[in-house]
């Protein structure tokens, strides 16, 4: 049975059979045959747990994700036209989203990454689903929920997480999921595209480290062996005009290393990978920023390290994988946010354009178009 429809199953079967489908899935996959809503005393429990270092911790870096995040909030706008019309765009937020935090390791990293942009945004719901592990969630994600003002959690995980939230089931349906997870996650993030939005489909991770003879070896070979870490299908790449540091660097397992004459025929090559995180570990790096086409994000200077991004530097670390930075963006504000188009046209404008759209719509074939337009005097 291939990955799609093994998902496709187990979605169509939630979708029809409710609660008593999404329970035995918990069962089946997570372990978990208890209530399927966090309680209240848990996350309050969870306050009581926590370290104070990681209370501070957090909130130091919650600081930083505000201060960075909030210059992305678009605003409504309108103008008035020379014939007296009014066009513009209204900008509102999304009323719901989910939130998906993988099992394993606990992430209270993405949890803030998604939680804080959503909140500048305006998103008034916000709903958690992560997998239980012997029946409880992590508190530490628990904590950042309570702190984050999220008060509607779910010990559930997979792809009965995504349907739960895609099709409202036990929940009130959301009107976007956000976050990663593995090849069935995301496949059922995939099928449910279009009951609900979705943020992207994320891969594996990935790192490309531009770098010159200026560069420090250990920092190079550090960085790359971070993104490394995340799974052996992580993709690692140098490409360095110093032969130099590519023999320093080229025992580490995964990486691929390239050697070329100059900066710009890396980043020329970086272009074509469309790396998810790109460091330009060079001499004066501001000065080739104008180069870089294609990157989910860009670390400039040997104190930039992809690991300071996914933490504490405040930038967004939920990025476009795979190559498709081409097409895509690092996630901010503006994922959380609808524009709407507004229009409002004067008799005399209206009048003076009117036969445009009379003779697109006898091009195109469209009579009750035409009709619309002609029955105004």
């Amino acid at each position: 049975m291939t990955l799609e429809t093994y998902v496709a199953n187990i979605l169509k079967d939630i979708r029809e059979n409710g609660v008593e489908a999404l329970k035995t899935y918990s069962k089946k996959f997570d372990g978990y045959d208890g209530e399927l809503r966090v309680t209240r005393e848990e996350m309050e429990n969870a306050c009581k747990v926590v370290s104070d270092e990681f209370k501070k911790t957090t909130e130091r870096i919650i600081k930083r994700l505000e201060s960075h995040h909030k210059h992305q909030l678009e605003k409504d706008f309108l103008y008035l036209s020379e014939d007296g019309s009014i066009y513009g765009m209204l900008v509102r937020p999304l009323e719901r989203i989910g939130i998906y935090v993988p099992g394993g390791m606990p992430l209270p990293s993405t949890l803030m990454m998604i939680a804080i942009p959503a909140k500048i945004a305006g998103v008034r719901e916000m709903v958690v689903t992560t997998p239980p592990k012997e029946g409880k969630v992590d508190p530490h994600i628990l904590y950042l929920a309570v702190r984050l003002g999220i008060e509607e959690m779910y010990k559930l995980g997979g792809v009965q997480a995504i349907a739960a939230m895609a099709f409202g089931v036990g929940m009130k349906k959301v009107d976007k999921i956000f976050g990663p997870g593995n090849k069935y996650v995301n496949e059922a993030k995939r099928q449910v595209f279009g009951y609900v939005g979705i943020d992207s489909l994320a891969g594996p991770s990935e790192i490309c480290v531009v770098a010159d003879e200026s560069a420090v070896e250990e920092y190079v070979k550090r960085d790359l062996a971070s993104q490394r870490e995340h799974g052996e299908d992580s993709r690692a790449f140098l490409l360095t005009t110093s032969e130099k540091l590519a023999r320093y660097c080229s025992s580490l397992e995964g990486v691929k290393v390239e050697i070329y004459h100059s900066i710009e025929e890396c980043l020329k090559r970086a272009n074509e990978i469309a790396p998810e995180h790109l460091e330009l570990m060079v001499r004066d790096p501001l000065k080739f920023l104008s180069l870089v086409r294609n990157a989910g994000a860009v670390y400039l200077g040997p104190y930039t390290p992809v690991a300071s991004a996914d933490y504490f530097l405040g930038v967004n670390h939920v990025l476009p994988t795979g190559g498709t930075a081409r097409f895509s963006s690092v996630l901010n504000v503006g994922d959380f946010l609808k524009r709407i188009s507004v229009a409002m046209v004067s008799k005399e404008e209206f009048e003076k354009n009117k036969m445009l759209g009379i003779i697109m719509a006898e091009i195109e074939g469209m009579k009750e178009h035409r009709r619309s337009l002609e029955v105004r005097e």
